[in-house]
């Protein structure tokens, strides 16, 4: 999945951009105070995609 698909999914479910890491963006779901960086990657391996939606809230799953 593009990088870009995923933080539009991401903030299309709620999800907001918290701050920049050295190699990753930090993302919350202030729904269930979680957070998970997303790397600055073009292409996110379908695992870490998984994982990262997963971790946000189980509603952004397929």
């Amino acid at each position: 999945m593009k990088r870009k698909d995923l933080i539009k999914r991401l903030t299309d479910s709620g999800c907001v951009f918290v701050r920049h890491g050295s190699r990753h963006d930090l993302y919350k779901n202030p729904a269930t105070g979680k957070r998970q960086p997303v790397p600055r990657h073009n292409e996110i391996d379908e695992n870490l995609e998984g994982k990262t939606l997963g971790t946000l809230g189980s509603n952004l799953i397929y």
